[in-house]
């Protein structure tokens, strides 16, 4: 029996010389590249002269065609003119132009009057002149592709890849490593590397000092292939950090969670609009090394480490939008997790929930900016009356930023079973508890709505950093069920801040995770801040992921450092329906 692995390759193997072989017979004859997508009132066209000239011409959808072969004609003609140097000037009549034809697929030459849009077909043939050209229409491409600065031993490199006409998983891989690199002008020479057949390769020991490269042959699923793209990486693998926090954790995840049950990740991974900044480096993190704080370093441990857990729900905070987009979505997206991402309004960073794909799958959204639901809807109308009397307070929560990210997932195996997860990051200021309590109540106003209105019966999950220890009235109002209006975070800020309510919500809540020493250890402070609450009812944990140690956290003083990508540590555990 060929094991599993073994036959992937040689599949992969033949699917790349099938792409080869398809790349190759249409490089047979030159391409005329033609882009139309419905959406764009114009299509484009490029292809390349005898002469190693490209041409690229923007042409309307609904223009005739005759009118773009004529155009084609007449710069083919000034091309020539200009190559003799024949025109008045000279007192040489311009040379003739090129005869310029479409021909379709079965031989048949395409009328003047048809339009662009139906006339430039997949298949077509263009003659200008003695030349030939195969028109490809929307053929899969590659539009971007890099990799990333920090290459480190033993740590996923993720490469940037956006296509169009094209999905990344149907795509065709092939890693290489630099051998001997090129010197005195010698060109490197490239050899292929054991298991570079993915979209993400870990480089190894052996790797350390070599530069890599990477091929993609874009496909769009159904046999159709584009031309290659390669990427070099600008320097070469360095060696790991050695030991890191997480390593450890890695032990108790190093398979997926069984059938029936859930492993859920909610962690603060430190947004680089924060970690980059001067106050960064000299007041919050003085004791990180420089280079540790930069992005292509964290974002190197933060791929490690979170693929490492084989979570099945992931809800982060702290995300940067362009790192979402370019590197950890499509990152995770590899590995079989599929992000949502909200932002947060006016800022660059926001909260992103993954979910794998293979167990669950989205049924809806319901994200909210909180200061918006306060003031629009209806559901929050009390609470809205009850903070008008407070105005500074009022005036306090409505201009936080701070946003809700609620998705209704299904599971894929049973789909009876339905769950809401719900994510956020509260308000941060040491004095702002009575804000962050406003913020839990209009959260969990929202998620009533949808888990006994909109899914009635349906269990919740509820992640976040919510710069609360479990002390604080946030803690007990979402543990209990209820806040007291004489709670003394309702004056977290002094008496002028002062604001006195009563709030309850109706489920069973309780911390997956309990009360750890710390989920947050930065120099100046060290406290609890993160939870995984769970409806109690409907829910229950299978087991904890243990943190990491006292001694591993403060290797390096404190976090962030060189083995551990953010202040915070992440809370995993298992859950199982009841």
């Amino acid at each position: 029996m060929v094991p599993a692995g073994a036959l992937r390759l040689l599949l992969r193997r033949l699917c790349s010389r099938a792409a080869a072989a398809a790349v190759g017979l249409a490089g047979a004859m030159e391409r005329a590249v033609v882009r139309c997508v419905p959406a764009e009132p114009k299509l484009s066209l490029s292809f390349v002269l005898g002469d190693g000239s490209a041409r690229n011409l923007q042409r309307d959808r609904e223009e005739p065609l005759g009118r773009a072969l004529a155009r084609i004609a007449a710069k083919g003609r000034a091309k020539a003119a200009k190559k003799g140097r024949k025109g008045p000037a000279s007192g040489e009549e311009l040379p003739p132009p090129p005869t310029v034809r479409l021909f379709s697929r079965d031989g048949e030459a395409v009328a003047d009057d048809v339009p662009n849009t139906e006339a430039w077909q997949d298949g077509a043939v263009l003659q200008i002149g003695d030349a030939t050209y195969r028109v490809e229409r929307n053929p899969p491409t590659v539009t971007e592709l890099r990799l990333p600065h920090s290459l480190l031993a033993g740590f996923p490199v993720c490469p940037k890849l956006a296509t169009e006409f094209a999905a990344p998983h149907h795509c065709l891989f092939r890693w290489f490593c630099e051998r001997l690199p090129g010197a005195n002008g010698a060109q490197p020479v490239w050899v292929d590397v054991e298991g570079g057949d993915q979209q993400v390769f870990v480089p190894g020991n052996a790797h350390v000092g070599q530069r890599l490269k990477l091929h993609c042959t874009p496909c769009n699923g159904l046999q159709r292939y584009g031309v290659p793209r390669e990427v070099e990486s600008v320097g070469p693998v360095e060696a790991g950090p050695g030991a890191c926090t997480f390593d450890a954790r890695h032990l108790y995840t190093r398979r997926l969670a069984p059938a029936g049950t859930l492993r859920a990740v909610s962690y603060n991974v430190l947004a680089d609009t924060y970690a980059q900044t001067e106050f960064s480096r000299t007041v919050l993190f003085p004791y990180c090394a420089p280079y540790a704080l930069e992005l292509d370093y964290r974002q190197s441990l933060l791929h490690k480490e979170l693929t490492g857990y084989h979570a099945d729900l992931m809800c982060l905070q702290e995300v940067d939008q362009a790192v979402f987009t370019d590197s950890l979505g499509p990152a995770l997206e590899a590995f079989g997790l599929k992000g949502l991402f909200k932002i947060k309004e006016k800022q660059h960073e926001g909260l992103a929930t993954f979910y794998r794909q293979d167990k669950l799958q989205l049924l809806s959204q319901h994200d909210l900016t909180f200061s918006q639901a306060l003031q629009e809807d209806p559901l929050h109308q009390e609470l809205q009356d009850k903070l008008a009397t407070y105005p500074m307070v009022q005036e306090k929560v409505l201009q936080r930023s701070t946003v809700l990210q609620v998705s209704v997932l299904q599971s894929t195996n049973e789909p009876s079973r339905k769950i809401c997860v719900a994510n956020t990051h509260l308000y941060w200021h040491p004095k702002g508890g009575n804000i962050r309590l406003i913020q839990a109540a209009v959260a969990l106003s929202h998620i009533r709505h949808i888990a006994c209105e909109l899914y009635p019966g349906i269990p919740i999950i509820f992640c976040g950093d919510f710069n609360s220890t479990p002390s604080s009235g946030l803690y007990r109002f979402v543990s209990s069920g209820n806040i007291d209006e004489n709670h003394e975070d309702w004056v977290s800020n002094g008496e002028e801040e002062k604001c006195s309510m009563s709030l309850t919500h109706p489920f069973k809540l309780q911390s997956a995770c309990g009360e750890p020493a710390y989920t947050n250890y930065v120099g100046g402070f060290h406290g609890c801040l993160d939870y995984i609450f769970i409806d109690a009812h409907a829910l229950e944990v299978e087991q904890v992921i243990p943190l990491p140690s006292h001694e591993e956290v403060t290797t390096h003083q404190a976090l962030p450092s060189v083995s551990h990508p953010s202040d915070h540590i992440a809370l995993i555990c298992d859950l199982k329906w009841k």
